[in-house]
């Protein structure tokens, strides 16, 4: 597995912890609310498997790219498009031709979750979870 390009600079943020996040804190308090309200989106069904197709493509998807890679009802996928939009982790660009095409694509905030993305696949090697049948589990 490739390192993305920005991992080493992720992880040494992470370990630096340049921010105290003292227990009980005010910034303890926020950082749990934005955390939780993180964690409720991305824990939405096809969430993760769709940001994950951002993360490890180039340039932008369109709803049908999707649709086929995922496997998605086409009004789940649309509910989550919505989603991530809303909160920038994607934009969307229609374009006004005949028949319609849209098109999505990470913002800097999509694309800052590459390394955990990267990370996860290190573990699942790590841990050789190619051999355990995770796909009953879907």
């Amino acid at each position: 597995m490739v390192e993305p390009s920005h991992a080493e600079e992720f992880a040494e943020t992470i370990l630096s912890n340049e921010t105290e996040r003292k227990p009980g804190s005010e910034r303890a308090e926020k950082d749990n609310r934005t955390m939780s309200a993180l964690l409720n989106l991305l824990g939405k069904k096809h969430t993760i498997v769709i940001l994950h197709q951002f993360a490890t493509g180039e340039g932008p998807l369109r709803f049908s790219d999707l649709e086929e890679a995922v496997d998605i009802a086409p009004n789940t996928l649309s509910n989550r498009l919505k989603e991530l939009t809303r909160v920038g982790l994607l934009t969307r660009r229609a374009y006004n031709e005949i028949p319609p095409r849209v098109e999505y694509d990470s913002t800097e905030k999509a694309k800052d979750l590459a390394p955990v993305f990267w990370y996860l696949g290190v573990w699942t090697e790590r841990h050789d979870l190619e051999s355990t049948p995770l796909d009953e589990l879907a």
